[in-house]
């Protein structure tokens, strides 16, 4: 078993977050190693790949270039160690359909430029401190290889959603509690909701249903 998480790690972020994992879907986690691996290194990869067309697309902007070559630099690097655990357990990496998560949010992300811009970085910080909190209630129940990296992960990456929000505020010129209210309400939803699949970002697993016959 792994060490006990320090609770100081993720000062902000259970404040931050509308809810908690639900138990059913740290339990749903540990029976199913293999997709957990598997789509975490997913996300890994494509927190860095979003790290990097933020930067290509606002060169302009000094502090961003700063933050996100840094974040996409460790993200990378999360994305070998998974990697190289998923190998060393005889697993096969390979392309595995996402979850509803990342998408959903997205779904709430306005159309105007400047408008999108802070949308995407509060969604950013959402799914940053999202993967912190499930770091945290996964690290003391798996294996000392697993829950001791993921302990490190959470570690390293709490910091990350600060990052988001603070290049939110920075670009909104101006607190953006309002648009953490809206998209907190559609990730409450996202991270409670049944969800048809097992995945990293995924809900609770969906009852499965009684198909016996009923009686005469």
């Amino acid at each position: 078993m792994a060490r006990e998480v320090d609770p100081s790690l993720t000062e902000g972020i259970r404040e931050f977050l509308p809810c908690p994992t639900p138990d059913a879907w740290v339990a749903e986690a540990l029976k199913q190693e293999e997709t957990l691996l598997i789509d975490h290194a997913h996300c890994e990869r494509k927190a860095a790949a979003t790290a990097m067309k933020l930067m290509h697309d606002h060169a302009e902007w000094d502090e961003l270039q700063d933050k996100m070559s840094r974040l996409a630099r460790e993200e990378l690097r999360h994305f070998e160690q998974v990697l190289a655990i998923i190998r060393r357990r005889g697993y096969r990496y390979r392309r595995i359909a996402p979850s509803r998560y990342a998408a959903g949010l997205r779904e709430g992300v306005r159309a105007g430029a400047r408008e999108k811009l802070v949308d995407l970085l509060v969604c950013g910080a959402f799914i940053e401190a999202r993967s912190c909190e499930r770091f945290e209630r996964l690290a003391p129940e798996l294996d000392e290889e697993i829950g001791g990296f993921y302990y490190r992960l959470l570690r390293s990456e709490a910091r990350h959603f600060r990052d988001y929000l603070h290049l939110a505020e920075q670009f909104n010129q101006a607190p953006v509690d309002d648009r953490v209210v809206a998209f907190a309400e559609l990730e409450a939803q996202l991270i409670t909701r049944p969800d048809s699949q097992f995945r990293f970002h995924s809900g609770p697993p969906r009852p499965v249903q009684d198909c016996r016959p009923a009686l005469p």
